[in-house]
């Protein structure tokens, strides 16, 4: 098998209150209107990476219990290339989204993907978090992403392998635990000398990379949020997905950012996730040029 991209990040069950009135305080108790359930971690970049047509796997292993089996079908929906291998149990987050926000409640086992799961789908890309550099096959363009746990844990002292990745993720939070420092070009600046391009997600004011020493921002799109969970994994995506397909890296960006925007207004990470042909218009509404490969 070749694909476009192997997802070795983590794939999760998401349980999303939707509607939420508000976050309960010790001892009290709120309402939401729903309670929907639907893939998460890097499930949400497989899906946003398949619906702008890049072949997409999942090299993470899925849980084999009814957690898993959900999940599963719905990948399977969405034409991803799943793992044979299984977990005992399905890492699960309750996801709690409040005025444009969200707080997570995290349950994870811990099972993670091998190399040899990564290198038997001879991906052209991977997207893996920074504790994973070890999957990435020779050849293979690298796409890292970190977490709380894994900026606390490589504090001012990030991986050697990160040398040679593709593009370095990082919320604002992350750059600054990463690095210490105070400001984020600071710490963007520290992190590019590490990987070929780093990108902070920045909120509601859009993004930054560094690439070779200069630094360039994308302004977010105006979208109100009602879930911001997984516009993160789907920037990624976005990013990939134009990266693959030949655009420059300030190209990629824009893009990338217009995805992650597109989701916010819509419950849960994978409803969010926008087709190719929707992402395309709204682009060129707002004067991006659709990506070389994508535009022939």
């Amino acid at each position: 098998m070749t694909v476009d991209l192997a997802v070795a990040t983590p794939t999760f069950l998401d349980l999303t209150f939707v509607g939420l009135e508000g976050m309960p305080a010790k001892g009290e108790e709120r309402f939401a209107a729903d309670l929907v359930r639907s893939p998460g971690g890097g499930a949400i970049t497989a899906v946003g990476a398949a619906r702008l047509g890049l072949s997409t796997a999942l090299a993470a292993p899925l849980g084999d219990d009814d957690a898993g089996d959900f999940v599963r079908g719905c990948l399977q929906r969405e034409g991803i290339a799943l793992p044979e291998r299984r977990s005992p149990r399905t890492p699960t987050t309750v996801v709690m989204p409040v005025e444009g926000d969200r707080s997570m409640v995290t349950v994870d086992p811990g099972v993670r993907a091998s190399a040899a799961d990564v290198a038997a789908l001879e991906p052209r890309a991977v997207s893996l978090s920074l504790d994973q550099l070890y999957c990435v096959p020779p050849g293979a363009a690298a796409y890292v992403t970190c977490g709380d746990d894994d900026a606390r844990a490589f504090a001012r002292r990030p991986p050697a392998k990160l040398a040679g990745v593709r593009g370095l993720f990082v919320s604002k939070r992350e750059a600054l635990t990463l690095t210490e420092k105070d400001d984020v070009e600071a710490a963007a600046a520290v992190l590019a000398r590490s990987a070929e391009c780093v990108i902070v997600t920045l909120g509601e004011e859009g993004a930054m990379a560094v690439v070779e020493g200069q630094s360039i921002f994308a302004p977010a799109i105006q979208a109100t949020a009602l879930d911001t969970t997984g516009a993160g994994d789907l920037l990624v995506a976005a990013y990939i997905w134009a990266d693959l397909s030949g655009a420059a890296p300030e190209e990629c960006l824009r893009w990338a950012v217009l995805y992650a925007g597109l989701s916010i207004a819509t419950p849960t990470g994978v409803g969010g996730a926008a087709t190719v042909a929707r992402l395309l218009e709204e682009g060129a509404q707002r004067g991006l040029t659709a990506p070389p490969v994508t535009a022939s």
